[in-house]
Parts: structure tokens; sequence; C-alpha cells
């Protein structure tokens, strides 16, 4: 490999028939090149719709009451129940695998009646009664103040913290928010943070038309007693909350009487099990990716055995005289798999750059576009990994390619050989 004879022959025996070459060299080039294109675009998509789950705590279950379907004790079908304070300490207690068990009410929304007063501005809004923990489990940004703490839950605090939507809405452009006060349902709210929504899209305006007060104020202040209207439960990281979800809603049904053959009877949303499922879709699309593109690459490697099989052939008589003249078939067998290898390697290395250059490009225009556009696409790229693969999936390839010629070749009698025209 390192004589330079034999680099002059393997070029000579290229370049004599250019077109030819380019045409067989092209089968590897676009092979790789799709290989490393699906790969990257399926990152990219990956990427980007795991943006969306950006802060938020992806382990995590949403529970709420629903009316019963099945009798149970006693009691009718088709009742209605609420949750209470009390189902909290007790899913608490009894599972300590549970990393937050949030309880939540809410009032109103930004399509119903005018809720929230400030001066002569009015507007709807949904109103939150949330725990500190909220923050680690749905995606939001402090951008001004801060978020509700446990001294805010413990003295029952009348504050507030107000989304940039509140703020367009019922503020003036230079206006400051913090210290000010907002009327919710005739209470006044003291502003103590402005947040900003991570989430992107069209659902992004609307999350950040949202106000957060803390969760004791709001049973007090509109008269909710105990109740919670519904719950966000985090597992630790090293539990599933698909594994706690059947033992979750075991303690409430024992605690609200309900059959526990009765499934309707607490809704819930299980965030992980959506997300597992997703990122499922992403390693079936990599498989589909891997497949085609090896597909289209072994159409490449065969195309490249069938044409130095034709310049074995053409190279016949030349065979037999360097047989003649004492080469040895491993001699004969390394020429051809050396131009088999070297076509390959070649074509091969020029589809990934040319793919690595269109990424590239791709990248620059997706960093240049707004952090808040609206896009399910973000910075598709391909490990290194990938590439070293790549690299000995084209050796591989350029040894498979030359050795049906290489076999061919060695096995022509050198007479015979000499006696071809």
């Amino acid at each position: 490999m390192f004589k330079k004879d034999n680099w002059d022959e393997i070029l000579q025996a290229l370049t004599a028939n250019p077109f030819r070459t380019i045409l067989t060299a092209f089968g590897v080039f676009w092979g790789i090149f799709i290989l490393v294109i699906l790969l990257a675009a399926g990152n990219g998509l990956e990427n980007g719709i795991k943006k969306g789950f950006d802060g938020i705590a992806t382990n995590t279950m949403f529970m709420w009451s629903q009316t019963t379907s099945k009798a149970y004790k006693g009691l009718p079908k088709t009742r209605r129940y609420d949750f209470r304070n009390s189902d909290v300490a007790a899913l608490r207690a009894a599972l300590p695998d549970l990393l937050y068990v949030s309880p939540r009410n809410q009032l109103g929304d930004f399509n119903g009646t005018n809720n929230v007063v400030r001066g002569t501005k009015t507007s709807s809004f949904t109103i939150y009664g949330d725990y500190p923990e909220l923050i680690k489990q749905q995606p939001m940004d402090i951008i001004k103040g801060r978020f509700v703490n446990q001294q805010d839950i413990e003295g029952k605090r009348k504050v507030a913290v107000i989304g940039k939507g509140v703020i367009s809405e019922l503020y003036g452009k230079e206006e400051e928010a913090i210290g000010t006060y907002i009327k919710i349902n005739g209470i006044n709210f003291m502003v103590v943070g402005v947040y900003k929504s991570k989430q992107q899209g069209g659902n992004a305006e609307q999350e950040q038309k949202n106000i957060f007060i803390p969760f004791t104020t709001f049973q007090q202040a509109f008269n909710y007693g105990d109740k919670v209207g519904w719950m966000a439960i985090t597992a630790k990281d090293e539990t599933s909350i698909t594994d706690l979800k059947p033992k979750i809603l075991e303690i409430i049904k024992a605690l609200h009487s309900i059959n526990p053959a009765d499934d309707r009877a607490v809704g819930n949303f299980d965030l992980y099990e959506q997300f597992n499922k997703v990122q499922s879709l992403f390693n079936i699309l990599k498989i589909i990716a891997y497949f085609v593109g090896t597909l289209v690459l072994i159409s490449g490697v065969i195309g490249i055995s069938n044409i130095m099989l034709i310049v074995v052939k053409e190279r016949t008589k030349e065979i037999g005289i360097r047989r003649a003249l004492g080469a040895t078939p491993a001699a004969i067998r390394g020429q051809i798999l050396s131009e088999s290898i070297f076509l390959t390697i070649i074509s091969g290395m020029l589809g990934i750059a040319v793919a690595t250059g269109i990424i590239a490009i791709l990248n620059m225009i997706l960093d240049s576009m707004p952090p808040d556009s609206n896009t399910m696409f973000a910075s598709p790229s391909v490990d290194l990994g990938v590439v070293f693969v790549a690299l000995l999936i084209l050796v591989g390839s350029g040894l498979l390619a030359g050795f049906i010629p290489a076999q061919t070749a060695i096995n022509v009698k050198p007479v015979d050989a000499l006696r071809t025209e």
C-alpha cells in the first residue's frame, strides 16, 4: 500500500475510463450521503420535539377527579367526589419514591369572564393555586422577582406571579409590575414575580396569560375549603411514575370508596408514558434511516463489484503477463482489492463531506432564526461514532466489492490469459 508504483497503477486503472469510474463511485457516494442526512434529520426532529419538553419534569403524571362509573359499598354510580388535602398527605406518606405531590386549584380561564382588575383595566386570566415545587415541574423562567415560596404557603400570603401576557394587557410599556396590586375576583394580590413561558409555538402566548398564587391562599380566598382540583405528581429519577401509577390510583380509590375496578373514576395523564412513546418513535426512525442508507450503500457496492469484474475482464491479458513474470496470486488479489477499497473510500468520504456541509448550512439557518420561532426541527447532527462506523462500513464494502473480482483474476491460468484477445 505504501509503494508508489502500486498507487500509480491504481490511479491509471481508475482514470482509464473516468466517466465509468464516476458513475461507479456515485452509488457509494449517494448511499453514505443518504445515510448521514437521514440520521441528521432524525436527530434534528428529535431535538426539536424534545425542546418542547424543555424544563418539564417528564417523570410526571397529572390526576383529577371524575364521576364514578360503578356502584360500591352502597354508594351509587355516577357519583361525584373531590380530592382533599388529606389525599396529598396520604400519597406522600405511602409512597416515598414520589419526589413531588403538588395539589393544584384552578379558577377561570383566558376565554372566560373578566376576573382580574388593575386600575381601569380589566381582563380574564387563568388563576392557579400552587406550591413552590411547581416551577420544577412546569417550564417557566422567572424574569423578575420570584415565584411562590414556602413562607407564602404557610402564611397564606396574598401574592401573585404573573405572566408577560398579563403585563401586556394590564400594564403600560415602561410600567414596573413588581410591588403593584391586582384584584382577583375582588381580592387584592401583590405582584412579586413575572414569568416567561419556556414553551414554543401556538401555546406559548396562552401560557403567559396565567396568574399563580399560593395554594393555601387560593383555598382560603375563594372558599375552597380543603378541596383539591387536581394534582401534579413527579417520581424520583430512579423510579418510573408509570410503575407507581397503579399504587397511586389504588390509594385514591380506597380513600374515596371507589370500586377498585372503576377505571373511569380517576382521570389521569401519564407524561412519562407519552414521552417514552415519542422516544420509541425516534428509535424506530433511526433504525429506518440505517436500513434505508445501508440498502442504498449495498446497491452502490454491488455496482462497484460489477464494474471491477468488467475491469478484470478487460485486463485479463495483463494479468496473465504478470502471472507469467512471477506475480503471486496474493499480489494480484491485493492490487484488485486496493483499487476497489480506494474507489469506495474516496467516494464514501466525499459523500460524508457533502452531507456534513449541508448539515452545517442547515444549522446556520436554524441558528439565525428567532429563539421563540415555531419550529419542530433543531440542531440536526450526526455523532462522531456514526462517522467512524461509516468508515468501517466503507472499508468492509470495498473489501466486499473487490473480493469476487480479485478471486476471478487469480483463478485465470497464465496460459489462458495470454491467449485472450
